[in-house]
């Protein structure tokens, strides 16, 4: 129905940078939201950041004013750039859309790209 292919993840030092791609494709009728999760080893999942379709954005506190999440909706494409990074940033990022498919509104999930982020 949805898949969701996401690219960019790797290795890189404290202070480099990185940027995610997420792109989603299959029956879309509509998008209401994209984003980004990450799950460190022995944690939770948790949000990193979300953008919605108007172009509303929400940041974990931690990564406001290092990460910034844009989306190209003619793509059904999320991004999220991500600056200054640091060892704690380390995990799995998950990229999640919401949206209408199949008759019905629902989330739909990425495999993870894993992020390392050396000290």
């Amino acid at each position: 129905q949805v898949q969701l292919v996401e690219s960019g993840g790797g290795l890189v030092q404290a202070g480099g940078s990185l940027r995610l791609s997420c792109a989603a494709s299959g029956s879309i009728s509509s998008i209401r939201a994209m984003g980004w999760y990450r799950q460190a080893p022995g944690k939770q999942r948790e949000l990193v950041a979300a953008i919605t379709s108007g172009g509303t954005t929400n940041y974990e506190d931690s990564v406001k004013g290092r990460f910034t999440i844009s989306r190209d909706n003619a793509q059904n494409t999320v991004y999220l750039q991500m600056n200054s990074l640091k060892p704690e940033d380390t995990g799995i990022y998950y990229c999640y859309v919401y949206c209408y498919a199949a008759s019905s509104w629902g989330d739909y999930w990425g495999q993870g790209t894993q992020v390392t982020v050396s000290s």
